[in-house]
């Protein structure tokens, strides 16, 4: 089976021909210096077929979805590499497109815990993180937890809620605990924030701000579906909702298997290096007004590690670096001018710093 096929297909992004081809001489070069690379241990054995494993439950999960959101594979496999990597996903578009319908997808598909929150201006701290009661019968507190104690939480519209609830989740997406009445309540693992938002209509909506932007692992948009997909759209989900006719295809200690191998993936110093690089020129380019820090950095290798392990494989290439760069970086940056496109300048970023090569050692 092709693992390569169940990870966006978009590695040579914005890249010239040369270019892809010098990205594949790399991960040739890196592929047989990685440790285990052609070990024939029973503990290589073993952790090859831990790989083959997580691939294969990464595969199902990203197959699932793709049933009943059409024409968008690139979105789905971003979706469920967030899943891998324990991080959380900010999905930003104009209604109608499938921003929800992608979320409840991922949560369907994984036999867990999932909740939905709808965001609006008067929901509260509280609404989000549970409450402490007092149990009539035995008069004593007993705390009812509220919708993050799942899996999988989707926050839809994310942006409606007050800057005080957008707080209170800072504290569950990045310490994976919610503190109530000076007692804090760690969340059930693994755990992860689907958000959404519509960018275009700003009336009534809260901005969220770049210390909360940066909690996302991943920003991604849908956009609108090609016609064949658009066509299938009308013909399939008009007759009965889409979700309902989808079953989980593993449970959450399937997807904990799969989150505790991704920190394992290795990582060449010469890759650790190119990414500092990167880093720093967009701390220094002239049309950024603020670059990107070191949990950027963090963040790109946690995703390309995931991207390497639903490849199959057990080693980070400089292909899994550039094919999730846009979707980690790009929320992180800020232009200098109003509509500026951060997307164009990470481009020209990549473009500048050589590809960490064989010949380079």
């Amino acid at each position: 089976m092709d693992r390569i096929g169940i990870v966006p297909r978009y590695a040579r992004w914005r890249m010239s021909n040369d270019r892809a081809q010098t990205l594949t001489t790399a991960s040739a070069d890196l592929s047989a210096r990685s440790p285990g690379a052609n070990g024939t241990s029973s503990n290589a054995r073993a952790s090859i077929e831990a790989v083959e494993q997580a691939a294969e439950t990464l595969l199902q999960i990203t197959e699932n979805i793709a049933k009943v959101l059409k024409g968008k594979p690139d979105q789905i496999q971003t979706a469920v590499l967030c899943l891998a990597a324990e991080g959380h996903l900010l999905v930003e578009d104009v209604p109608g497109v499938g921003k929800t319908l992608l979320a409840k997808a991922l949560a369907a598909s994984v036999a867990g815990v999932t909740n939905r929150v709808q965001f609006t201006p008067d929901l509260l701290p509280s609404d989000l993180s549970g409450v402490t009661i007092v149990d009539p019968s035995t008069s004593q507190f007993t705390f009812r937890p509220g919708p993050l104690f799942g899996n999988v939480v989707l926050c839809d519209e994310i942006n409606r809620a007050s800057p005080k609830v957008q707080s209170a989740l800072l504290e569950a997406m990045e310490e994976r605990q919610v503190s109530v009445d000076g007692t804090t309540h760690p969340l059930p693992r693994p755990f992860m924030v689907v958000a959404t938002q519509n960018p275009i209509e700003q009336e009534g909506t809260y901005t969220l701000p770049e210390s909360q932007l940066d909690r996302f692992l991943a920003r991604i948009s849908i956009g609108y579906p090609n016609r064949e997909a658009e066509m299938s759209v009308l013909n399939e989900h008009g007759r009965a909702n889409p979700i309902d006719t989808l079953s989980s295809v593993c449970d959450v200690s399937a997807v904990s298997r799969v989150t505790r191998l991704v920190p394992r993936v290795h990582v060449a110093p010469v890759l650790m290096g190119y990414v500092v690089d990167v880093l720093a020129i967009t701390r220094e380019h002239s049309d950024l007004r603020l670059g990107a820090s070191p949990r950027a950095g963090l963040a790109w290798l946690r995703l390309a590690r995931a991207r390497a392990l639903a490849s199959g494989h057990e080693y980070v290439t400089p292909e899994d670096l550039h094919a999730v760069a846009p979707t980690v970086l790009c929320h992180r940056l800020l232009p200098r001018s109003r509509g500026g496109s951060t997307a164009s300048i990470l481009a020209d970023v990549l473009a500048s710093v050589p590809i960490p090569g064989s010949r380079r050692g």
